[in-house]
């Protein structure tokens, strides 16, 4: 069977992943250049039917659970609720896509049938699908399915096509069909404007912001004469770095626009007093090198500017600026962090930020969306205890999907904190905190002691771990070194 025959198998129905699994691993590649390439088409085409199948699957997936959750007397309102985050972790996504991938494949299967047999013949890849059915997301069934014919008959025409291209061919079939519903689409998106931010490689963050043409173009226009403004004063920082660094001060209303923080910054003794490599972790950023790290905890508010370059002058911190640096400790033998419990039902305030930090983002499988919500994994009225083992942080949307009948948590014994999630299909998932700094690689994470007392065995070094007589007057010069900086930080505040 060649990747075609595998495509029809799919598309039919008549298959078994296991012997799906088994062709494409028996496939080997051609040997000569043509064949190289035709089976790089064929495997393509097969990933597309597979996308095809996998809506029509999702939504009578959806169909039957709405059945299932009424005969189980949930409100009408309420049907359909869960559905997305399960279609989510079987595909091994956030549970927000979840919901797009169900609604892509609803528009799909209902009103686009065009495009639908498009995506299964391999005319197009699930992503260019997703395009066309996004933008004509504010039209009727009736003028959507007018789009799809419309767009069917020029199909010829996407052949090479770029994204933009095909974007464009939808956006302007989309306005033909109904000029006002695009028009007050466009009104209406000034709603989803907003800012995020996300990590980016070499300790540096993408900010970004969502706004109305105008006002991002005023933004944009705005900063870029500042900087041409400070650079014919005879600054040497590039435009770009001019404009940044505006922005900064800008929003911030700080010379140099760093004001007070409260820096949580998870690091290994070594790597603080040894010099050692291993890298640390900012919660709500990421991994670190060590070095970096050394250089927040010494010059922050000497004057000095990690990462200095000759490019020209960074923001430095203005003589106002504090940091508070949060010891958080962790156990050696499994790196994880220490316990900490309560007997109170809301999680207090050292408790929070103890389990904000070991989560660092959503502890759903597979969703890192920011943390908003820390709650009971076995509920409080279950008899769940207020403790670190028994907390988990949850964007808003976990937290409220793990309220549906039919999921439910508990945490697994471990090296480091991990949960186990049963959806209503009894399937389930496993999500474990992420490793912090000093965490040995060869831990698995569901292996080895119960986590409840992981931290408290480890807590106390064998003699072998027991640092030499060098190590320990090295430790002592420089924790002295350190408490120097961090003094000398504190009288420039």
């Amino acid at each position: 069977m060649d990747g075609k025959g595998a495509a029809t198998a799919v598309e039919q129905g008549n298959w078994r992943v296991t012997e799906v699994a088994r062709f494409l691993g028996a496939v080997r590649p051609a040997v000569d250049s043509a064949g190289l390439i035709g089976q790089l088409r064929d495997l393509e085409d097969l990933k597309s039917a597979a996308a095809a199948l996998q809506a029509r699957i999702a939504v009578a997936f959806d169909a039957l659970q709405r059945r299932e959750q009424a005969d189980a007397g949930l409100p009408a309102d309420r049907l359909g609720t869960g559905v997305g985050a399960q279609i989510a972790l079987a595909r091994r996504e956030s549970p927000a896509r979840g919901g797009r991938l169900l609604g892509l494949a609803k528009a799909l299967t209902t009103e686009m049938p065009h495009t639908l047999a498009a995506l299964e013949s391999g005319q197009f890849s699930e992503w260019r699908a997703t395009l066309i059915v996004k933008e004509t997301a504010c039209l009727s069934a009736a003028d959507r399915a007018a789009v799809d014919e419309e767009l069917a008959a020029d199909a010829g025409t996407f052949d090479g096509a770029g994204d933009r291209s095909i974007t464009a061919a939808a956006r302007a079939a989309a306005y033909r069909a109904d000029p006002r519903s695009v028009t007050q689409r466009a009104r209406h998106a000034a709603a989803d404007r907003h800012v995020s931010l996300r990590p980016a490689p070499d300790t540096m963050t993408y900010l970004t912001a969502l706004l109305p043409v105008a006002q991002g173009v005023a933004v944009h226009t705005a900063l870029a004469r500042a900087a041409d403004i400070v650079r014919a004063g005879g600054d040497s920082r590039t435009g770009g770095q001019a404009m940044a660094d505006t922005l900064v001060e800008r929003i911030t209303g700080t010379p140099g626009g760093i004001t007070g923080i409260e820096l949580q910054l998870i690091m290994t003794d070594r790597a603080l007093l040894q010099a050692d490599a291993e890298p640390a972790r900012i919660p709500g950023y990421g991994i670190i090198p060590a070095e970096r790290a050394r250089e927040l905890l010494t010059t922050a508010g000497t004057g000095s500017t990690p990462g200095q370059t000759s490019a020209g002058r960074d923001a430095v911190p203005s003589p106002a600026f504090h940091t508070w640096l949060r010891r958080l400790y962790t156990a050696p033998a499994t790196g994880d962090l220490l316990a900490m419990d309560s007997r109170a039902r809301l999680f207090p305030g050292g408790l929070r930020r103890f389990i904000r930090t070991r989560d660092d983002t959503c502890r759903t499988p597979y969703c890192d969306a920011p943390i908003r919500h820390l709650d009971h994994i076995i509920p409080w009225h279950q008899n769940g205890g207020t403790t670190a083992g028994n907390g988990a942080g949850l964007c808003e949307a976990c937290n409220h999907t793990k309220e549906i009948p039919g999921w439910r948590s508990h945490p697994v014994s471990g090296p480091r904190h991990s949960i186990e999630v049963t959806t209503p299909t009894g399937r389930t998932y496993h999500s474990t905190a992420p490793p912090l700094p000093g965490t040995p690689l060869n831990h698995s994470p569901h292996s080895g002691p119960p986590h409840n007392g992981a931290a408290a065995d480890a807590t106390a070094p064998s003699a072998n771990d027991a640092p030499s007589r060098h190590h320990r007057r090295a430790l002592r010069h420089r924790a002295k070194a350190l408490k120097r900086a961090r003094g000398t930080a504190a009288m420039a505040a």
